[in-house]
């Protein structure tokens, strides 16, 4: 074979194999889908997940199943996806704990500056501290007596070392410079299975694990950590009425492996903000004190750019107050 057949026929190759790439992307999905969440399931954003999930298979017309991966703050999960072929049949439910694990853990599993693909910002949802319900207070200015008289025996639970809750409650801990020990669980719902059940004294963690325990008189809530109060759970009172300039939210976000190709990460996020719209959808998140984030905030170049100040925000006190996990 002369020079330029040999030449001739590697161009084919590469222009064949160039060309194939848009055509898996224009046939993408042709199989199952799997949404990695890296909580515990029962857990607030396991049942978001799975109401995103449900909406979503219906739209892209394939099964969109859910894989509960808990562990190391929500990293685990993560880092399953971050090893996963980048053909867009994987995906995390990342959230507020992926940006704060870059700066708790001394060697996190992955850089999620590079190592994962923003695909759209879904979700927010407020802190909200809740105790036994046999805890004897009930505004946040007796819960904060009570605590610092009794430091040395309150326990205190969260979802996990990196929880967005659990780094919550070190905060306002620091706040009110009280010192408790947390007590870790693998996930928001396993812990307030235990709260329920008198096992420890309190619990910072999101609306949508707090809100069906509180209507239905199972734990005590003591705060909302936002400006205004939840209409999932009205009857709680925000820590700015109780005089506590404290506010704690969690962001929920996809993210697929880096080099998906940009064709496929553009059908992804298309499906999830048509479930993001759907009434049926907002209703069941609404019920547990979800707020879908606004129109302006739904493309992937917003989250793109969203990623790099959330890690800087999130570190800053965590680094001023010393806290890291080996």
């Amino acid at each position: 074979m002369s020079l330029m057949r040999a030449l001739a026929a590697v161009a084919a190759i590469g222009f064949g194999a160039i060309a194939a790439l848009p055509a898996a992307a224009q046939d993408w999905p042709t199989r199952t889908l799997t949404l990695v969440v890296p909580w515990a399931a029962g857990g607030g954003t396991d049942v978001m997940g799975r109401i995103m999930a449900r909406r979503m298979s219906e739209i892209l017309g394939q099964q969109v199943i859910v894989e509960n991966v808990p562990g190391a703050g929500g990293m685990v999960g993560s880092a399953r996806v971050v090893r996963a072929e980048p053909d867009g049949y994987t995906f995390v439910f990342g959230s507020r704990s992926d940006a704060i694990d870059m700066t708790l853990y001394k060697r996190p599993l992955y850089n999620l500056r590079t190592d994962l693909a923003p695909v759209v910002l879904v979700a927010d949802q407020p802190t909200v501290l809740v105790a036994r319900k046999d805890l004897p207070v009930d505004t946040l200015k007796d819960f904060i007596a009570y605590l610092k008289q009794n430091h040395a025996t309150v326990k205190l639970g969260s979802a996990g070392v990196g929880s967005t809750g659990g780094i919550d409650c070190e905060l306002f801990n620091q706040l009110i410079g009280v010192k408790i020990q947390e007590i870790p669980y693998r996930g928001s719902g396993p812990a307030m299975q235990d709260l329920i059940g008198g096992h420890f004294d309190y619990f910072c963690t999101i609306s949508g694990t707090a809100a069906a325990p509180l209507r239905n008189g199972l734990v005590k809530g003591i705060a909302v950590f936002r400006r205004e109060r939840l209409l999932s759970v009205s009857n709680v009172p925000t820590s700015f009425e109780q005089g506590i300039d404290f506010e704690g939210s969690t962001w929920f976000g996809f993210f697929a492996p880096k080099a998906t190709p940009p064709a496929i990460i553009k059908k992804l996020r298309d499906a999830s903000v048509a479930a993001m719209e759907t009434p049926s959808v907002q209703e069941q998140l609404a019920g547990n004190g979800t707020y879908m984030v606004s129109p302006e905030r739904r493309s992937t170049a917003y989250f793109e750019s969203f990623i790099g100040p959330e890690i800087e925000k999130n570190g800053a006190p965590l680094k001023a107050a010393g806290v890291s996990v080996d």
